[in-house]
């Protein structure tokens, strides 16, 4: 995910660690007589209330008309709404982000959606660690802060994240003779949803500890101290919220799923059309295994293409590894650039996205 993991290996003993449910039965599994087994079916042995969906996030950009004119271009249905742009994938009604303007680009918040019928639970794990400042009496929504200060919001909410591995193929043909049409009659690239966000932050360690020990996630893969991704107990992709090491926080990027590797390189074409040549891809992931291409936002941060993630259904434990830096970054793809991992949110870090 991040350039630096691509050019740094783990220290020996680094990482060893596996804090929570995950971590529990990857040491079973490794004392086991079975071997090496990469799924258990298996119920969890202290069962926690757990997150189903990222719904979405909330980020401050110092310009609107600039951020309306990337995501566009990037495929989304961008709608103004007063002093905020309000970001869909075309044909669904589901805000995925909330743009507002400020002095700076920087990540305010993000929400995850639960079950109506887990909202009391939470309020009891959640009693501690709440931000009751924020509360609301509206829409009952339960806000609390994550150990870098990013707020997090816990809400009901319809589950968003797919019930089953989304569906991947190749375009439909241009006619029976030829499988690809014109350029200038190309489909425009619009994603299918949000597909997971990847943020910076300063303590790996205890940011898998508190997702996992206060909303349910699980560790699916992770480098050393470099990169962790998490995935929902409910049934969710590879990772819906991934983390990687900084001097600050922030967010790294936002990724969209789109059906077809041809359509993550067409909607590379798309918006280097449109000005936005900085990115990286297309390629393809190990941890995860999706194709990508990471376009470059005008603030240094990145939208993804992204198509084909594993998916991790519903009831089975997926059992955690931890990866040398070579084998958890991509498998194919050009060389990232030199400031891929650079955290844009930080005081003194600058951006240009043409």
């Amino acid at each position: 995910m991040f350039a630096s993991v691509s050019r740094r290996r783990r220290p020996a003993g680094q990482g060893d660690a596996q804090g929570g449910l995950t971590g529990e039965i990857e040491r079973w599994m490794r004392n086991s007589t079975t071997g090496s087994v990469a799924l258990a079916m298996v119920e969890p042995v202290a069962p926690i209330p757990a997150v189903h969906s990222l719904d979405g996030f909330t980020l401050m950009v110092p310009d609107l008309d600039q951020a309306q004119e990337f995501y566009s271009a990037f495929g989304l249905a961008v709608d103004r709404a007063g002093d905020r742009l309000l970001l869909r994938t075309h044909g669904d009604q589901h805000v995925w982000a909330d743009l507002v303007q400020g002095p700076r680009k920087r990540l305010l918040s993000i929400r995850f959606g639960i079950y109506e019928a887990d909202r009391a639970a939470f309020a009891e794990r959640l009693a501690d660690v709440r931000d009751t400042e924020k509360q609301t009496q509206e829409d009952g929504a339960i806000w609390l802060t994550a150990p870098d200060g990013l707020s997090v919001e816990v809400a009901v909410a319809p589950k968003t994240s797919p019930d089953a591995k989304a569906s991947f193929g190749v375009p439909p043909r241009h006619d029976p003779h030829r499988g690809a049409g014109p350029r200038g009659k190309a489909a425009r690239i619009t994603p299918r949803r949000l597909s997971h966000i990847s943020l910076f932050t300063t303590d790996l360690g205890r940011a898998i500890d508190f997702y996992g020990n206060y909303l349910g996630l699980r560790l699916s893969d992770r480098s050393g101290g470099d990169v962790a991704f998490l995935h929902g107990a409910h049934g969710s992709e590879h990772h819906m919220i991934a983390f990687g090491r900084s001097n600050g926080t922030g967010l790294h990027h936002s990724s969209w799923d789109v059906p077809s590797v041809a359509d993550v390189g067409q909607g590379a074409m798309q918006m280097r059309d449109a000005g936005y040549a900085r990115g990286w891809g297309v390629g393809r992931h190990v941890l995860g295994s999706n194709y990508f291409h990471y376009v470059r936002d005008p603030w240094g941060s990145y939208a993804e293409y992204s198509a084909d993630m594993d998916y991790i259904p519903s009831g089975q434990i997926w059992v955690a590894g931890d990866h040398p830096a070579e084998d958890s970054f991509y498998q194919w793809g050009p060389e990232p650039p030199e400031d891929f991992g650079t955290n844009h949110e930080i005081d003194g870090a600058s951006a240009d996205s043409r």
